[in-house]
């Protein structure tokens, strides 16, 4: 596989930059030098991220068709898009207690299906190509079960899978793929939770974080740097350390 390139001069597509770390990463691509295109359900808040300097191409990824008449306009304003970003997702915090069957099913439909609707109309031509980059992002909280998290997490932890095999099967092909993993960041999804979040930082340090590890050339980006300590040792634990380790978690955040 090829050295990473500077990111200046590539074309870019954040899908899911209407807010947060997508919105951020898109404005630290354009500040570094890219050619940047940007997609969203949210039109308004697209053309309020561009300034007037990024391809506005809005979509809902949840809609096969939809999603690939952005990719279309995307390639016709850009050209062969070099670097793809999936920023998009859901979050909302479950109760495992009073089970809701709709709010899972929508985690999966954004979170996995709307990833697979992507993938169906960008890795095709990277293929063809034999040169492209797809950037996915997941969470740490795809690393262990989290009470409250079950849903999120879920596929959360399906990202991870997926983008680790589609790195092994394309390695050799052209095609880099890079796993990131934020920990907490302070965003519209996570202004609402109740419980403590550690390590919380702010959308422009996360895209600050990505963009260094993309110019790097990492495999997976984990940050901020406590949380991925933490998560990765978390990681290695055996099983019944960690339930009773997010037992007591789950039990401090409900008193």
């Amino acid at each position: 596989m090829s050295r990473a390139p500077r990111l200046a001069g590539q074309r870019c597509w954040v899908v899911g930059a209407s807010s947060g770390i997508g919105a951020a990463l898109a404005s630290e691509l354009l500040a570094r030098g890219a050619h940047v295109a940007i997609s969203a359900r949210r039109e308004d808040r697209l053309e309020a991220v561009s300034q007037g300097h990024m391809v506005v191409s809005p979509c809902d990824v949840t809609d096969p068709e939809g999603t690939a008449r952005a990719a279309d306009t995307v390639r016709e304003r850009l050209g062969a898009v070099d670097l793809v970003v999936w920023s998009a997702g859901t979050w909302q915090q479950f109760d495992a207690l009073e089970w809701d069957r709709q709010a899972f099913a929508r985690h999966i439909e954004v979170n996995l299906l709307g990833l697979n609707n992507l993938l169906a109309v960008v890795l095709p031509p990277m293929v063809a190509d034999r040169a492209g980059h797809l950037v996915g992002i997941a969470s740490v909280a795809g690393y262990r079960g989290l009470a409250g998290a079950e849903a999120y997490g879920a596929t959360k932890a399906a990202q991870l899978n997926l983008l680790e095999s589609l790195r092994v099967s394309l390695s050799g092909k052209g095609i880099r793929v890079t796993t990131v993993a934020p920990g907490f960041v302070r965003t519209e999804m996570t202004e609402a939770n109740t419980f403590p979040m550690p390590f919380l930082i702010d959308p422009d340090q996360a895209a600050h974080a990505i963009a260094d590890g993309l110019e790097r050339g990492d495999h997976e980006i984990v940050f901020p740097l406590p949380m991925a300590l933490l998560m990765k040792a978390a990681s290695v634990l055996p099983v019944r350390a960690w339930d009773a380790i997010a037992g007591r978690l789950a039990r401090s955040g409900t008193s």
